[in-house]
């Protein structure tokens, strides 16, 4: 990755970039690999809660602390590398994570569970807000399709863990985790590369001293509505997606009888549906408008997940594949345009949304999971199955016009 031929000329002081592909494919496999390991987490869950003797109170408590370390952290680590980029903390993200998954598989204890969690949160909150700044350097202007090849990466890893957990560790036990660290040493190779790469990018930005960024012609109150706007869809997203990511496989298993390799395959059909769904929002949202491309993604998945509860198992999977791909368009044109909104923070507001989403889904996943012991797996999915509608509050977005 040779600084010198991904970046072209200056042009009227500003320095005019290509889309660099090999870069921006490149921190998506990265993406592939950490949000993989981090996959393992919820995957585990019906062999830790059989081991442990847990209660879903208690698996929803491993995924808010796992959450929550995931997102406290993420915007003061945006907020620091705006001012002071650091292209190697990849490479130390990677390394927590490593760390988590090794004391996951020898974890004895609940409360080792949990301590093995938060690191693996940490290295996340790290990973996120630098990542995607890579992303938006690699973008060439095309920030939408920059964004969905990068959330793919993420959301491909998050779809093969399940699929690799039932495979690999359902069969054998809670020790064979340890095998998922080779994804992370593959990741810590490929990071190391993006960090020369990043270094040298941002050497030759600042020898330019050029400004790449744009304005926005908003006052300051509606760039504060539009923030608390997306953040209210980031939440109803987020916590839906809490109540399919953590709880799907009971949910199937309930219901349907199904075994705990048999639901980790359902699991995977619906995060495969995710990452496809993806894909196609960011260059969605370049061309149409990330407005309606955000207002269609999470209002349009609501007829879905209000039939879900009521479907048999085949058309379970078929409606959770169908509100995979709506609900996840959303998020990369809810990034993208939370950046314009305040250019010059791409770090900050990279962390924040990816931090808030971590902490909805955290949070989500407690509750439900404390509803679905005083109730049951299937009326929280009768509940959850609201959140979409509130999607209409997309209404509320401006119509962003930028200029040079």
């Amino acid at each position: 990755m040779n600084s010198s031929t991904q970046t072209a000329s200056i042009d009227g002081g500003a320095l005019a970039q290509k889309t660099v592909y090999s870069v921006l494919f490149s921190i998506a496999f990265a993406h592939l690999l950490n949000d993989l390991m981090q996959s393992v987490i919820p995957s585990t869950y019906p062999i830790l809660k059989e081991n442990f003797n847990l209660t879903f109170t208690q698996i929803g408590i491993i995924t808010f602390v796992f959450q929550l370390t995931s997102s406290l952290l993420q915007p003061f680590v945006g907020f620091y590398t705006d001012r002071k980029p650091k292209p190697y903390s990849l490479v130390v993200a990677m390394i927590f994570s490593i760390s988590g998954l090794a004391l996951l598989s020898v974890s004895t204890s609940f409360w080792m569970l949990l301590v093995s969690v938060s690191i693996v949160g940490v290295g996340s909150s790290i990973f996120h807000p630098e990542a995607s700044r890579v992303a938006f350097l690699g973008s060439g202007g095309k920030r939408g399709l920059a964004q969905s090849i990068f959330q793919l990466g993420g959301n491909a890893g998050s779809a093969v863990g399940p699929l690799l957990v039932a495979l690999i560790v359902a069969p054998r036990g809670q020790s064979y985790v340890i095998w998922f660290v080779i994804a992370g040493v593959l990741g810590i190779m490929i990071l190391s590369r993006i960090a020369v790469w990043y270094g040298n990018h941002m050497a030759l930005r600042a020898s330019k001293k050029s400004n790449l960024e744009e304005t926005i012609q908003l006052s300051d109150r509606k760039v504060t509505i539009a923030i608390v706007v997306l953040l209210l869809l980031i939440f109803s997203k987020f916590f839906y997606m809490a109540s399919m990511s953590s709880y799907f496989t009971f949910y199937l298993i309930s219901k349907f009888g199904l075994t705990v390799q048999d639901s980790q395959f359902y699991l995977f059909l619906f995060m495969a549906s995710v990452a496809a769904g993806t894909l196609i929002g960011g260059p969605l949202g370049d061309h149409f408008g990330r407005k309606y491309i955000i207002w269609f993604s999470i209002l349009g998945a609501a007829p879905f997940t209000l039939l879900l509860p009521y479907a048999n198992l085949f058309w379970t999977a078929v409606l959770a594949v169908i509100i995979g791909v709506i609900i996840a368009s959303a998020f990369s044109a809810i990034l993208v345009f939370a950046q314009e909104l305040k250019p010059g923070k791409v770090g900050m507001i990279s962390g924040l949304f990816f931090g808030f989403a971590f902490g909805m889904g955290g949070l989500g996943s407690a509750i439900l999971g404390y509803i679905a012991d005083q109730t049951s797996i299937e009326y929280v999915y009768k509940l959850s199955s609201f959140l979409p509608l509130i999607g209409v509050l997309a209404y509320f977005l401006p119509n962003i016009k930028q200029k040079k």
